[in-house]
């Protein structure tokens, strides 16, 4: 006996009826100032943002963690390698809260008086202004900067003493300096004599970009 629901040949499942399945997923998320307004001068801001994911993930397989910042950082390739410090893995190492000198030994092989530390928390404090610049270039030796070693930089601390070591933008290229003021007149100053000074005038086009707080680097003899 047909029920009562069935009477018409309505309702009930059929073949092919319906929105066709898909494995495809919607994703929203809030992106900061500086992103934002690149996202928004796209003329297609859904290609732009899959082909920034799709390059993103081919440069994992490829077995870089490395990249390059993309948008209004990418001119940092002049100066080497920059990567934001948001994107590098969480690392806890056992740290021993003492003071150590070069004397007599003191040891350091009891795990109980070692605590575990976050190392990027204690190398970046706003690991959301920070990045991770790999050198390419020897012109801050003398303030022990090599070509190859890893600074920290600060985006939020744009106020550098002269003896700060900064990533400075002039004329619309990177440079990593110390900054030196004089009157209406800037300086950016190399560590190495091999380099010149460059004199930074009101005309040029300048700003700092951030500070160097850490240097990570091989030991050297």
């Amino acid at each position: 006996m047909q029920s009562e629901t069935n009477k018409s040949g309505r309702g009930g499942h059929r073949d092919g009826a319906g929105r066709p399945r898909t494995d495809s997923r919607l994703y929203t998320f809030r992106a900061p100032g500086a992103l934002a307004r690149i996202i928004e001068s796209q003329a297609n801001k859904t290609d732009f943002i899959r082909n920034c994911i799709a390059r993103a993930v081919a440069g994992s397989v490829a077995g870089s963690d490395t990249e390059p910042v993309v948008g209004s950082d990418v001119g940092l390739a002049q100066i080497g390698v920059a990567v934001p410090a948001e994107r590098v893995k969480d690392v806890r190492l056992p740290y021993f809260d003492i003071d150590i000198v070069a004397g007599f030994p003191i040891p350091l092989d009891n795990e109980e008086r070692a605590q575990d530390i976050e190392l990027l928390r204690m190398l970046c404090p706003h690991p959301e202004s920070c990045y991770l610049i790999r050198v390419d270039g020897n012109s801050m030796i003398d303030a022990g900067i090599s070509s190859g070693d890893i600074v920290i930089v600060d985006k939020s601390q744009r106020n550098p003493g002269p003896e700060d070591v900064a990533v400075c933008e002039f004329n619309g290229e990177y440079t990593l300096k110390r900054f030196e003021r004089q009157g209406d007149t800037g300086w950016l100053v190399p560590a190495n004599p091999d380099y010149p000074r460059i004199k930074v005038t009101p005309s040029d086009s300048f700003a700092v970009w951030g500070t160097v707080t850490y240097i990570i680097h091989r030991p050297r003899c």
